[in-house]
């Protein structure tokens, strides 16, 4: 009996991928979303030389990629196609008014699913907000342009969780210097 051959365990699981984003496209991404979350998460704790996990920021990137991260962008993309048909519509509205809420949401949500008080989260929310706006607005938007223009929808998901891999690092990485500066500080 022969091993299959990794080229064909790849289309398989590419195959079966695309099999679920059509039957179940909001599970699909928020799976997706919480996976890549969390392997970003766990890279940036890695890169930053952490000894020990830090458990809470992993569940915590997890369970915003799986209950947050997946659905609202799906919605969001979904009505915004309806009526923004042409793609510099899209990427206007898309980087203007979605990704500050957005934004502000995740970096909210990410404080609170850790276990942080609503005043902690509010804080560390004034603290990162514009410098993570800003990178955002600043390193995402080309990669923003050339997802909407010239990748076909069906494998848009997986190019934004592709680049929100490398996001979720940048965002870890900016959570954990703030949290270095306030323990440094105490």
């Amino acid at each position: 009996m022969a091993l299959s051959k990794p080229r064909d365990i790849i289309f398989e699981l590419v195959g079966a991928y695309f099999n679920r984003l059509y039957t179940s496209p909001v599970r699909t991404k928020a799976v997706t979303s919480c996976v890549f979350a969390t392997l970003g998460n766990l890279i940036s704790q890695k890169l930053s030389g952490a000894k020990y996990l830090n458990q809470d920021s992993l569940v915590a990137f997890a369970l915003f990629g799986l209950l947050i991260g997946g659905p609202v962008p799906h919605y969001f993309y979904m009505y915004a196609q309806r009526y923004l048909k042409h793609p510099m519509g899209l990427l206007l509205v898309e980087r203007l008014l979605y990704t500050p809420g957005f934004l502000a949401l995740a970096l909210y949500m990410l404080a609170r699913f850790e276990g942080k008080s609503h005043e902690a989260s509010r804080d560390q929310l004034k603290k990162l907000y514009w410098p993570t706006l800003t990178a955002n607005l600043k390193y995402l938007t080309l990669l923003q342009y050339i997802n909407i223009r010239f990748v076909p929808p069906v494998l848009r998901v997986l190019f934004v969780n592709m680049v929100g891999l490398f996001w979720s690092v940048y965002l870890a990485n900016q959570r954990a210097k703030l949290a270095k500066d306030k323990s440094a500080r105490n």
